[in-house]
């Protein structure tokens, strides 16, 4: 049996508010065309604490949405973040293994796929188990992003090392930080058909402070700070020069700061033959 390796980020209150503030932040961005006509079944695979969900019921109210996660209390915030928000949203959820899904060949007419292969071990081989729920016909759309795509100003190579410590955790645990660039490959290796790997860039200067606030500073950063501990502990960067690399991050949030980063958007199609 292959299993999903650990969740690197953690499922502490501090990361359920970071995913929550990614998915807000970015909604327009990454959910932009993705819209499912009333009556079609959707699966959303690691579904986590249903940050994206929200955004999926909000813009398609009438479709009916299957979600997953292997974390039961991550469906459970997951529920009551979606019954908040969109309490007659159509939706089940279910605690599974994406690898040993419960559900007959084909159920699905469409699957959407947001942040969770950079966490499998073996992500070609999960969009491949995907298949099987999914209708001949039906479409893939996956999202991930890329962490070798950030750049900022003031330049510091004391960030870019903060940084790739979260990238060397990662791979260690498993996971893959950089997916984003590899999702053509993946998708069309997979066995599907009509596939197409589209850029949804993040730039953040003074002039988008909601930007500046709620991706730079509350997800991207966020989220290099998790990892202090584990970082320090596995020898790969000293406390003074972690400290340096995160207060240079923080730099690119002021007034004279700019961050980019870039997310890859795929949509792909389950060949009928």
């Amino acid at each position: 049996m292959t299993t999903p390796i650990d969740y690197v980020h953690g499922y502490s209150a501090h990361e359920t508010r970071r995913l929550g503030d990614q998915a807000d932040t970015l909604a327009a961005l990454l959910h932009s065309g993705t819209a499912y006509l009333a009556g079609s079944k959707i699966l959303e695979v690691g579904c986590g604490v249903g940050a994206q969900t929200v955004h999926l019921v909000t813009a398609s109210p009438q479709a009916h949405f299957t979600a997953v996660d292997v974390s039961a209390d991550s469906l459970a915030q997951a529920r009551a973040r979606v019954t908040a928000h969109a309490p007659d949203a159509h939706v089940s959820w279910h605690r599974a293994n994406l690898f040993e899904l419960p559900f007959p060949d084909a159920s699905f007419d469409h699957v959407f796929v947001c942040f969770v292969l950079e966490h499998l071990a073996a992500p070609r081989q999960a969009l491949t188990a995907l298949r099987r729920v999914l209708r001949p016909g039906g479409s893939l759309t996956v999202i991930e992003g890329d962490h070798g795509s950030t750049f900022f100003h003031p330049d510091s190579a004391y960030a870019h090392a903060a940084i790739d410590c979260q990238v060397q955790l990662q791979s260690t645990a498993g996971g893959n930080a950089l997916i984003g660039r590899q999702l053509h490959p993946l998708i069309t290796g997979a066995g599907y058909t009509d596939v197409e790997v589209r850029p949804r860039t993040v730039y953040a200067d003074r002039s988008r402070p909601a930007l500046v606030n709620g991706f730079t500073r509350n997800t991207f950063i966020a989220m290099i700070e998790s990892v202090r501990e584990d970082a320090l502990a596995a020898g790969l960067m000293t406390a003074s020069d972690w400290d340096r690399g995160i207060t240079d991050l923080y730099r690119t949030t002021t007034d004279d700061g700019t961050f980019h980063y870039t997310f890859f958007k795929a949509h792909a199609v389950n060949p009928t033959r």
